[in-house]
């Protein structure tokens, strides 16, 4: 009965992940229950942190025998409610101080800087309205900016000129405060250091960084930091945007080492214990150089397959551990493949969706390939320019995860997906004719 079972709450619930949860072997003794639903927290464009805490803590007082642990796969602000959460009902999970040290991008790197100075880039934070704000930066470009607070490269720019700097601000001084200002309320709210957040300077500039991206998946119980796992980050060849993730990396070994000494001292410096994290680095072979891009206080939901794939469990196992406050299972490697990919289906000029992959083309699809999993993003008639929460430089039209005895095995596969991925999307003056 459901009363005998441990009731576990996530923070960001959605089917696609529920299938993922019910697949671990923890589902035979919890019972995996929505805080919230990823609808009720990323479709209010004016996030109320506290409304939704308090519609969360409602649904986990009511639970039978009471909840068990509090978990999201989310960013903003699903990692945060969750943090919130676990406080308020006595269960295990980070403190709030040190999972805004990973979350808020400026704060991270001036603690990231303390014990990992040669992997982390010059940066500085601004303030998106003021008009010197190119000039007191002071980097020669290119650089990057994005906001203190920031997700799935969303307002993130290559910044090449002040003219670009210029216009690109328009949009960020536009777009930045629906998640900004949520984000430093919440951190006021919580009486996080004021020169954080009442400050003025909401984005971050950060010299360029580059070369193999990868990213490590791991977790801190009672102080002991570890990795599991290290997942290739591919970008598009012609854009700045994500082509596909790989997993397991291909990077060297004493590569990989040398990002796992780095992840585990920041996440020391941080005071980050008993929750999951990702660390995503990047690795200049030209200057056998590591670069620390960011740490996110979750494991990433869209890793969960791959690891599924190649170890026989997806990494959600570690999560659920972790929230019931238990040292997490080692991962085998008991998967049907020796590699994954998680590919993305995007999009690069806006329009119109017009038409969407048939449910009989995916069913079609699943019957060739059993073991691939089709997520479509979008539909029939999504405006793309209208689509909250995407990258600067492309719109995401399905999420596609493949299994395969290799590389090349995967990009087979993949390109056979492809044959029922048909998507048409009407140009702007054509629709606007």
């Amino acid at each position: 009965m459901a009363s005998d079972r441990k009731q576990v709450f996530l923070v960001g619930l959605d089917e696609f992940n529920l299938e993922t949860l019910n697949e671990l072997p923890q589902a035979e003794e919890c019972e995996f229950r929505p805080a919230l639903t990823l609808a009720e927290m990323r479709d209010d464009p004016d996030v109320d942190i506290p409304a939704l805490v308090d519609l969360a803590a409602g649904r986990m007082a009511e639970a039978p025998g009471g909840p068990a642990g509090v978990a999201s796969f989310f960013d903003f602000p699903g990692t945060i409610i969750a943090s919130i959460l676990a406080s308020r009902f006595g269960l295990p999970g980070p403190n709030l101080e040190s999972l805004l040290k990973c979350e808020h991008k400026y704060w991270s790197r001036l603690e990231q800087a303390k014990v990992a100075p040669d992997a982390v880039p010059v940066f500085r934070a601004f303030d998106p309205f003021d008009d010197d704000a190119f000039s007191r930066i002071g980097l020669v470009p290119p650089f990057w900016i994005k906001p203190v607070k920031s997700f799935r490269s969303y307002l993130a720019y290559a910044i090449h000129g002040e003219r670009e700097f210029a216009d690109i601000m328009e949009k960020c001084r536009a777009e930045g405060p629906a998640i900004t200002d949520p984000f430093l309320r919440m951190m006021r709210d919580y009486d996080m250091p004021p020169e954080l957040s009442e400050s003025s300077s909401t984005f971050i500039a950060e010299s360029s960084i580059g070369g193999a991206q990868c990213t490590l998946e791991g977790y801190s119980y009672n102080g002991q930091v570890v990795v599991y796992g290290v997942v290739d980050s591919v970008r598009d060849p012609d854009s700045s945007s994500f082509a596909r993730y790989e997993y397991p990396s291909m990077l060297p070994l004493e590569v990989q080492h040398r990002m796992m000494d780095i992840a585990r001292a920041v996440i020391g410096q941080f005071g980050y214990d008993n929750g999951p994290f990702n660390a995503e680095f990047f690795y200049d072979q030209s200057n056998d150089a590591i670069w620390l891009l960011e740490i996110n206080p979750r494991a990433s939901q869209s890793h969960a397959d791959l690891f599924q794939k190649v170890n026989g469990v997806s990494h959600f196992s570690t999560v659920i551990d972790l929230a019931l406050g238990r040292k997490p299972r080692t991962l085998g490697r008991d998967g049907p493949w020796n590699l994954a990919a998680h590919f993305f289906y995007r999009a690069y000029e806006p329009g119109r969706v017009t038409y969407v992959p048939s449910s009989r083309a995916l069913e079609r699809l699943q019957a060739r390939q059993p073991d691939t999993r089709v997520k479509i993003e979008v539909n029939k008639g999504d405006n793309l320019g209208d689509l909250r929460l995407q990258d600067s430089y492309s719109f995401e039209l399905a999420n596609v995860y493949v299994g395969g005895r290799d590389r090349m095995d995967v990009l087979e596969r993949y390109d056979r997906v492809l044959d029922a991925l048909q998507f048409e999307i009407e140009p702007p003056q054509e629709a606007a004719g």
